[in-house]
């Protein structure tokens, strides 16, 4: 078999277009055209290039860990694992994950080795293998069209219904569910308190805290609620009880600490979106607000949140490059580094479905944060249980 052949049936194993797989590899603006004419053999790719080619994403750095573990947890709406990365390194063992998304899918397998669940509200709970801790960065558009109608009054008709049946069937020990800081305010806070109340109907004892990701070391002011909750019926919590949220660690940030070097030229913005960037924000501003891009450099302390329209144009942060140069998009490996992935973290599709998946993810390191803080209360609340028993 040529280079060529085994350049496709890898791309090809993997799930990913041309496009994907050349931006995958980081081959730059002409990425794809080089990698079909690899794959018809009009010409071959260096030694290094075809060895970096055949190891791509051939061993998951984030397999579930083999032998003994400390506990079972379950990764619902899962993306591309954000939130499962702290609750692995702290012992754990993953024994289903659902995401429906197919390019998300591609993302996990490549990195934990598994092929996720697809649809939540097909899977029945009876036959979720047993757990302790449920995971659920949960979607939050459910409610916004709930709230636009009626006004949010019952969770049937929403994906949070299939976390209610779930915790009521399984009754995990604990779970912590991540959404926008926006849920708390939403159709003037009955949105959240619905939410809350039907976990407290679950006899689960629930604590909710805003954490900005800037405060924990990572370079982006993004924050998000956290809502963590412990099982009434096994523990003895009484009603003063509140969960030991992470204090802000306040270390220092800078951008440029997650910045690349030689950066593509591909991901420069053309003359043309950076004019009618200009434009649009002098319109703003003549409007006595501060709508528009974004500019941050090396030396800003954070950027602003990424989201997941930032393959659009990437307004909300833009690199500046000096004068004379346009500004740039992040790449997504600076995504990457943004949210707090690790460096180990493989990126096995095209540069949009990354932008995509890392602005819908989670700042890795204020779930580390909270996932220690809950493991610990999971294994005192255990303790005092056997004691009592």
């Amino acid at each position: 078999m040529g280079n060529g052949e085994i350049i496709k049936e890898k791309r090809i194993k993997l799930g990913l277009t041309q496009k994907d797989f050349a931006d995958a590899l980081g081959m730059g603006r002409n990425g794809e055209r080089t990698l079909r004419r690899w794959e018809n053999n009009e010409f071959s790719p260096s030694n290094i290039e075809m060895q970096y080619i055949t190891q791509f994403g051939i061993n998951a750095p984030y397999a579930n860990m083999v032998g003994n573990y400390n506990f079972r947890f379950i990764d619902l709406f899962a993306g591309i694992g954000g939130i499962r990365i702290p609750f692995q390194e702290l012992g754990g063992k993953c024994v289903l994950t659902s995401e429906w998304d197919k390019f998300s899918q591609k993302t996990y397998r490549v990195n934990f080795g598994e092929e996720p669940s697809g649809d939540i509200s097909k899977i029945e709970a009876k036959n979720i293998p047993d757990f302790d801790v449920l995971l659920a960065g949960f979607p939050c558009q459910p409610f916004s069209q709930a709230g636009l109608k009626k006004g949010f009054v019952d969770t049937r008709g929403t994906l949070f219904f299939d976390i209610e049946r779930i915790l009521g069937e399984k009754r995990p020990k604990t779970f912590l569910l991540e959404n926008v800081k926006q849920l708390k305010g939403h159709d003037k806070g009955r949105t959240l308190t619905v939410i809350l109340n039907r976990l407290h109907e679950l006899d689960y004892h629930v604590s909710t805290r805003v954490l900005r990701a800037a405060d924990f070391g990572v370079p982006q002011n993004r924050e998000r609620i956290y809502i963590v909750g412990f099982d009434a019926r096994r523990y003895s919590l009484n009603s003063e009880y509140e969960f030991p949220y992470p204090e802000p660690t306040l270390e220092e940030t800078r951008v440029g600490d997650i910045l690349q070097e030689n950066v593509d030229e591909k991901y420069t913005i053309s003359n043309a979106l950076w004019e009618g960037h200009i434009r649009r924000k002098n319109k703003h501003r003549k409007k006595g607000n501060g709508f528009g891009y974004s500019l941050f450099d090396g030396n800003s302390l954070y950027t602003n949140t990424i989201s997941a329209r930032y393959y659009k144009d990437g307004s909300e942060i833009l690199i500046d490059q000096g004068a004379g140069k346009n500004p740039r998009k992040l790449t997504p490996r600076e995504c990457a580094r943004l949210q707090g992935f690790p460096e180990e973290f493989i990126i096995p599709v095209s540069d949009t479905q990354a932008y995509k998946q890392f602005g819908n993810s989670v700042a890795v390191p204020v779930v580390r944060a909270v996932a220690r803080k809950m493991i610990d209360e999971m294994e005192r609340m255990d303790a005092a249980a056997r004691l009592d028993s």
